[in-house]
């Protein structure tokens, strides 16, 4: 009987011409629109609304405004609201149990970028996006994509790994990453990111890490003037939804949401590298020391104890990660 009434509803707005309300989805974005998160967001919404034809809006709301990621994750799980989507690095729910996404973060894990889409295009990638619904977090996964590696900048010139003794580097208060640091010799200092460049500016840390076209749309090249390319992670990212914001919408709607996150993956691929070998050139011309790292294994080596304490748990599944590279 229910059924009968809901359908004779419809079938009433229908013909007296009553549209159905739409659903507007708030995105949260703490990088600029120009970067390649930032692309990916208005690629996001541009295809939802395509395949809704506008009756799914995608407010993003970008650079920060509600937040870093953290806070904008906190909020979430702690049932707020004002956000329904965002884009995560990936790492970022290690500290929320998910020990899968724990493996994207693991220093020097990826080789290349084609090494990462393997991953990420495979039915394995399809579980880890799973797994913050899978152990009880209200939220899910929808796609992938990456901003390109993550490389490490300072206030002063540096030439290798020997000057990061000492230096002080800002982390996100994640183990992984605290570890890293110390490893390779420097003191990893907890700053928030949208108080990074402040840090950097008074001298509160002298470095930090961030994907090249991050690095340059927040100005960091201004106060940290020495990027050093030494591509300790790849900046593994994803689209999340609140379970909240996923109760909003019936299953046809829910359906073009994940259609368009295979696409926004697909173009992620398509632009990611394209775009940061433009920001890196345009950063030589402005006046940035770029120095490469043409040998890796001293980094390698001196991350061991990292690497090696947080995959040792999960060490099969580890090495399905790294076998993505042949």
């Amino acid at each position: 009987m229910k059924k009968i009434l809901a359908l004779a509803l419809v079938l009433s707005c229908l013909m007296s011409g009553v549209a159905f309300a739409k659903v507007t989805l708030v995105y949260a974005e703490v990088n600029p629109l120009d970067t390649i998160v930032g692309q990916m967001a208005t690629a996001f919404k541009n295809k939802v609304e395509e395949l809704s034809k506008g009756d799914v809006i995608i407010d993003i709301q970008a650079g920060g405004v509600l937040g870093s990621e953290a806070q904008v994750l906190d909020g979430i799980l702690g049932g707020g609201d004002t956000v329904d989507m965002s884009r995560i690095s990936a790492f970022a729910l290690t500290s929320y149990g998910c020990q899968k996404a724990m493996l994207l973060s693991i220093p020097y894990t990826f080789v290349s970028r084609a090494h990462f889409w393997n991953f990420a295009n495979s039915d394995l990638a399809q579980e880890f996006l799973a797994e913050p619904h899978n152990v009880g977090l209200p939220l899910r996964g929808i796609c992938y994509g990456e901003e390109g590696f993550r490389h490490f900048f300072f206030k002063q010139k540096v030439s290798g790994l020997a000057d990061l003794k000492g230096k002080k580097i800002r982390v996100s208060d994640d183990p992984i990453m605290t570890g890293m640091v110390k490893n390779l010799g420097a003191n990893p200092t907890v700053v928030t990111y949208t108080e990074l460049y402040s840090a950097l500016q008074t001298g509160v840390t002298d470095a930090a890490e961030q994907p090249i076209a991050n690095y340059r749309s927040n100005a960091f090249n201004e106060v940290a003037p020495c990027l050093l390319l030494d591509g300790h992670t790849l900046g593994a990212v994803q689209i999340i939804i609140a379970d909240s914001g996923w109760n909003k919408l019936n299953d046809q709607q829910r359906g073009w949401l994940m259609e368009a996150g295979k696409f926004v993956q697909g173009e992620n691929a398509k632009i990611s590298e394209k775009e940061e070998n433009a920001v890196l050139e345009l950063l030589k011309t402005e006046g940035t020391t770029v120095v490469d790292v043409p040998d890796k294994a001293p980094w390698i080596k001196a991350c061991q104890p990292t690497i090696q304490a947080n995959t040792k748990s999960q060490a099969e599944l580890y090495k399905k990660l790294v076998d993505f590279q042949n």
